[in-house]
């Protein structure tokens, strides 16, 4: 079992105390001491914080943090050892060392472990910095000190492709290894370590309970993350883009997952960088077969790289994913063999159709104004152009408006002519307005008219600044959530094969907006 870990951190026995309640309330699996955070820390303080602990019935680590591996108080040594030596006697089940110490406690702490074998050693490194460039050394040389160790490192990940080194410690090791990646790149890593089989994943009480950079809240852990139902067998699915956090595509699939009760887990998947980086990271996935991750939604600034990465190693590629040059779902079938789709084009047609009362059809001839040049634009103008819609593409950056306009034949302006422009519909395709920006609109209010239909591909908020704006002229508005919803649902049965709950997915959305 991968135990699901609260790090008691209140500066008195009091606060500690009212923590150990809100973890056991939150289900909570293990409870790590962090005596460090303690303001007055003795003997005798120990023994009833940790007393109260035990009542709980859950296994409790002890650890005092040396300040050079993000420990509070710069507490010094011989008290660090002191507190582990107590620990050991007053019947804790785990104490943490830091291996850089142990050398100095080791003989001290090995005999008070041998004459209370109930107690388990937690060896650890940490490096707030940067990833180890020798991980796998490091627990060699940990588990030749004291083989019956759980050894533990904790790095920071500058990058989500630093999370492949513990993972593989992880893969190896199992329940006598804790890696853990810190920051943002590395949060996966604490989702994903029940399913590797870890000794333990951190989490905490939400707020500024945090202990460590990254570390995923108990509530998001178990509602949004799925982790009592996690297992070996789990399949991972996710979205990959850079900003992720605003993402609700986590909530909706896997909230679909539960409907269904399918073993699967949808994550957030924070990949910055540009196509070296998209692929370095969909590489470390595919030769690593035993993660089970078996599909992706591509969002900003991924599109184009999710398409040639299909074209270069993929199976098969939706022709209409060609057409558009983007992908936005990239599937992992058997053997590893990847298939490139695009969705937005299914999503955004059937929104605007749908508001407008129209088919698809009776798009021909309709003058469409399309802010953006990206992959969304490219998604929505390959099907208007396709139906013989009128297209004009603003966008700041003029040269990328002209080359889209001469591949779907249309036109292009600068975004200074949108004060004059002529259409029927408008179509937000930028990120303008997106959370936590919203307060922003790619166009003036004085533009728009109670003729137009007002669509904004944005989705998060709902009601964007642009489509307020839109309702306040007596226009039509079509939201991003629907055109969200469509292409998610088609996202899902692309990746499970079955249909989607429709009604489900449309209530997480509108929870989680």
């Amino acid at each position: 079992m991968t135990y699901l870990t609260i790090p008691i951190c209140g500066k008195d026995l009091e606060s500690c105390k009212e923590q150990i309640g809100s973890a056991v309330k939150a289900g909570a699996q293990m409870l790590e001491l962090r005596t460090d955070y303690l303001q007055t820390l003795d003997t005798n303080i120990l023994k009833n914080l940790l007393a109260e602990a035990k009542k709980t019935a859950l296994p409790v680590i002890v650890t005092c943090r040396d300040a050079k591996e993000g420990g509070q108080n710069n507490i010094p040594a011989k008290i660090r050892k002191n507190i582990l030596i107590d620990a050991v006697k007053f019947g804790a089940d785990l104490i943490d060392c830091e291996f850089s110490n142990f050398i100095n406690f080791e003989d001290d702490i090995q005999n008070v472990l041998a004459d209370n074998k109930k107690t388990k050693l937690i060896l650890s490194e940490h490096n707030f910095k940067e990833p180890f460039e020798n991980l796998a050394e490091i627990y060699e040389e940990m588990y030749s000190v004291w083989p019956d160790a759980i050894a533990k490192t904790a790095y920071n990940a500058t990058h989500i492709n630093d999370c492949f080194a513990a993972f593989d410690i992880l893969h190896e090791y199992g329940e006598k290894a804790i890696a853990i990646c810190m920051g943002p790149a590395g949060a996966i890593s604490r989702i994903m370590a029940k399913k590797l089989g870890s000794f333990l994943t951190f989490s905490n009480l939400g707020g500024d309970h945090q202990t460590a950079p990254g570390q995923v809240s108990i509530e998001l852990m178990k509602k949004l993350y799925r982790y009592d139902a996690m297992n070996k067998e789990t399949k991972f699915y996710g979205v990959i883009g850079d900003p992720i956090g605003h993402s609700i595509s986590p909530a909706v699939h896997n909230s679909c997952f539960a409907a269904k009760k399918m073993n699967s887990v949808y994550l957030p998947l924070l990949v910055t960088g540009g196509k070296p980086e998209f692929d370095t990271f969909l590489n470390n996935i595919n030769s690593r077969p035993w993660l089970d991750f078996k599909g992706f939604s591509i969002t900003i600034p991924h599109k184009v790289n999710a398409l040639e990465y299909a074209q270069e190693k993929g199976e098969y590629i939706e022709p209409v994913a060609v057409q558009i040059g983007a992908a936005n779902t990239l599937s992992i079938g058997k053997n590893g063999r990847i298939s490139g789709y695009n969705t937005d084009y299914t999503g955004a047609m059937t929104a605007l159709t749908e508001v407008m009362g129209i088919s698809k059809k009776e798009l021909k001839g309709k003058k469409v104004a399309c802010l953006g040049a990206g992959g969304v634009a490219r998604a929505i103008i390959a099907g208007l152009t396709d139906v013989g819609a009128k297209v004009t593409i603003y966008n700041r950056t003029l040269t990328k408006a002209e080359g889209l306009a001469k591949e779907f034949q249309c036109h292009f302006a600068d975004v200074d002519k949108l004060r004059k422009l002529d259409a029927d519909i408008i179509i937000n395709c930028t990120s303008i307005g997106m959370s936590p920006n919203d307060n922003e609109s790619p166009l003036p209010k004085e533009c728009i008219k109670p003729s137009h239909t007002v669509f904004d591909t944005v989705y998060n908020p709902k009601e964007t600044m642009l489509l307020k704006d839109a309702k306040a002229a007596g226009a039509k508005v079509v939201h991003g959530t629907e055109m969200f919803v469509y292409q998610a649902a088609e996202q899902f049965k692309l990746f499970t094969q079955t249909d989607c709950p429709m009604e489900i997915m449309r209530e997480t959305i509108s929870k989680s907006l």
